[in-house]
């Protein structure tokens, strides 16, 4: 499990092995689903049933990527919460999307797909796993991290948690972008 200190210098690895790139146009991730810095819905919190802080419906949230780097061949997707637990959540591990992939339609991601394969985040989980905050506390920081890479899609095994992920992909990223969501319990 990562803090939110191991989480920012994992982020700023990624960062760093990217390169210097200076292009026109810049890599982004958007979403339909929520603006950047925005809240998350409260559909897009977890479902979990057993789990009294799961409030939502647990519908992944729609992605969509352009600027693609060169020589990109796949991309990877994390989401974590640096917040939870004191040290930090990872929801969803995601690679070995194909470059043809621009992105994911709302809801598509919170079950097995043929366009990525799933990782292992803290609740062993390998598709996307919505936020299940605890009530009465301040909003936690859903991060997103899509990654450009040079890998081949089916290059990796799947179930790799974010640290096993991150140390395959030294010396093959191209680029990196990222977008992050707020969620509270309304409880």
């Amino acid at each position: 499990m990562f803090g939110l200190r191991q989480t920012l210098a994992a982020a700023a690895t990624v960062a760093m092995l990217t390169g210097t790139t200076y292009a026109a146009d810049i890599f982004e991730i958007t979403s339909t689903t929520f603006k950047d810095g925005a809240y998350l819905p409260k559909k897009a919190a977890g479902a979990n049933k057993a789990n009294p802080n799961c409030v939502g419906e647990n519908v992944s949230p729609q992605f969509s990527w352009k600027n693609v780097p060169a020589g990109t061949t796949s991309f990877a997707l994390v989401m974590t919460d640096p917040d939870g637990r004191g040290i930090g959540v990872d929801h969803w591990i995601a690679y070995g999307i194909p470059a043809s992939v621009t992105g994911f339609a709302e809801g598509e991601t919170g079950k097995p797909s043929d366009k990525y394969i799933g990782g292992i985040g803290t609740a062993k989980q390998s598709i996307y796993l919505g936020p299940c905050t605890p009530p009465n506390t301040t909003p936690h920081h859903y991060t997103f991290i899509l990654i450009a890479t040079d890998l081949d899609p089916k290059a990796l095994p799947a179930g790799l948690t974010k640290l096993q992920l991150f140390e395959k992909l030294t010396g093959h990223v191209k680029g990196s972008t990222g977008i992050v969501g707020l969620f509270k319990n309304p409880l």
